[in-house]
């Protein structure tokens, strides 16, 4: 009797948390729609050989494309605040002081060795006044939010991952920076959330509860 009341609080557990997570991302895809926005969900990157290959992959093709991934896994920043940085926002800088475009917020933040190296690099030759992350398509123009999510979409799609874009930079900083320090309450301050709880959900952690959960269920 006691097993089979084990096995059904897991199954109602297992339940519960699905639910919770399917009405936050119904919620979430509304928001995004409402603001007109075409956006699908996506998951961080778990893998961190993965993220190595990406990072590669990128940097066959283009050293901008290969700096905005690691701008973004290194920073947890939206594409919204990375794509308006011009040279003279990060040349010589330890820190990054953002007020995030979304919420208003303030951001300040010391930047990891590894960018800071790969960003010294990248604009030695370039001006102040041009964008970090140039456009192709005309002059000192930033890329759009488009382009972004189309560079990381074509890495997705050499490397077989179908729930990638512009949000997954983010997640993936998340992800990993829980990984390693285990304190959710740090993440949840340094992505400016409200709660905890949706920190979680937000990088992938309700979804691992979750896929844990259904796979330790034995009857």
């Amino acid at each position: 009797r006691e097993k089979i009341k084990n096995e059904r609080q897991s199954t109602q557990f297992c339940d519960i948390m699905l639910l919770c997570y399917r009405k936050e991302m119904s919620n979430h895809l509304f928001f995004c729609r409402k603001k007109g926005e075409v956006m699908n969900s996506v998951d961080p990157i778990r893998d961190v050989n993965m993220i190595h290959d990406i990072a590669e992959y990128l940097a066959e093709k283009s050293d901008r494309n290969a700096l905005l991934f690691l701008y973004g896994i290194y920073t947890g920043l939206r594409i919204s605040d990375i794509r308006l940085k011009r040279v003279r926002d990060v040349r010589g800088k330890d820190r990054f002081k953002v007020i995030e475009k979304k919420t208003g917020k303030e951001r300040n933040f010391r930047v990891n060795a590894t960018l800071k190296r790969a960003l010294d690099k990248y604009v030695k030759d370039k001006k102040d006044y041009e964008y970090l992350f140039a456009s192709r398509q005309g002059k000192n123009r930033p890329i759009s939010r488009q382009q972004a999510y189309n560079i990381l979409k074509d890495a997705g799609d050499k490397f077989g991952l179908d729930l990638i874009g512009t949000h997954t930079m983010r997640k993936t900083f998340g992800y990993h920076l829980y990984k390693q320090t285990g304190d959710i309450n740090l993440v949840q301050t340094i992505l400016n959330h409200n709660t905890p709880e949706y920190t979680k959900l937000y990088i992938g952690l309700t979804q691992d509860t979750i896929d844990d959960a259904i796979m330790s269920l034995k009857y």
